[in-house]
């Protein structure tokens, strides 16, 4: 299996680039350590210091101020090759969160096309629940556990949680691992502040049931058929961008998980400081 290198790109020039190395470093972790332990995947994360440099056969991840209206994060280039954006600002470390979803969701499914038949799922109240038909899914490995309150933590830099194959599993076994972490303990879980997207196969149409607000009960949404789109990912992300989202969502994030990524961070920092002063 070929080596899938990954560059992380800051265009806004303004993230630290301590920060960017850290980051790149703990991704880099997520990708060789984590993602192969439930995904067949071989890739590797570097910083890459030059937004105008980008080495042939790398698929980079770049930071950006903004994104402009309909338009996601996941994109592909002239020649069908992946790329992803992701919003990042100085005052805020939640980018490194947004990073690893979109490079697990990158690493997962390249071109935004890769497609799960399982049991359909519905919604009862204030959860979702399996259904008695079928539903054509997208594989979105980062989108059912996509809040901030399930990330976790390597060396000092928050990185998302993300799904496993077992997640499309029929039925819920005893032992079996529907997400890194654990936070998903069933098949079709969806947590709060994640989403679902798929086909429904009675009607032909792409859904998809949304908790993007973890302080409401999920809700419906109704995308129509996709037609003739070169990834369907890049198609979704572009609908889920024309969606307000709930300014409030992001607040109940995972504030302690951040503060503590912080705090590590600085320790590495002063460490790094005194194993530099012993070659000076």
């Amino acid at each position: 299996m070929s080596l899938i290198q990954v560059g992380l790109v800051d265009q806004t020039k303004k993230i630290n680039s301590a920060l960017m190395s850290a980051a790149a470093a703990a991704l880099n972790v997520q990708v060789v350590r984590d993602l192969p332990q439930h995904w067949p995947i071989t890739a590797s994360v570097t910083y890459l210091p030059d937004p105008n440099n980008i080495p042939p056969g790398v698929w980079p991840i770049f930071l950006v101020a903004s994104l402009p209206p309909r338009e996601g994060g996941f994109h592909q280039d002239k020649h069908n090759q992946p790329y992803s954006k992701v919003i990042a600002t100085p005052s805020s470390d939640e980018w490194t969160i947004d990073a690893s979803h979109e490079l697990i969701e990158m690493l997962v499914d390249p071109y935004g096309n890769r497609m799960q038949t399982s049991r359909s799922i519905v919604i009862s109240g204030d959860s979702v629940i399996d259904g008695d038909g079928q539903f054509n899914y997208l594989v979105e490995a980062a989108d059912p556990c996509e809040a901030d309150a399930f990330a976790y933590q390597i060396q000092g830099i928050a990185v998302s949680d993300f799904i496993t194959p077992h997640y499309y599993d029929a039925v819920k076994t005893d032992g079996t691992k529907y997400s890194f972490t654990g936070a998903i303990t069933a098949p079709r879980q969806l947590l709060k502040g994640g989403y679902i997207s798929y086909v429904d196969l009675a009607t032909n149409e792409w859904q998809q049931i949304l908790w993007v607000d973890p302080n409401s009960p999920p809700v419906y949404k109704n995308l129509g058929p996709a037609g003739n789109v070169k990834s369907f990912r890049i198609w979704i992300d572009g609908k889920m961008a024309e969606m307000s989202r709930d300014p409030k969502a992001r607040a109940t994030g995972n504030k302690a998980l951040l503060a503590a990524s912080k705090k590590a961070r600085e320790k590495l920092t002063e460490l790094g400081k005194v194993r530099a002063g012993l070659f000076t």
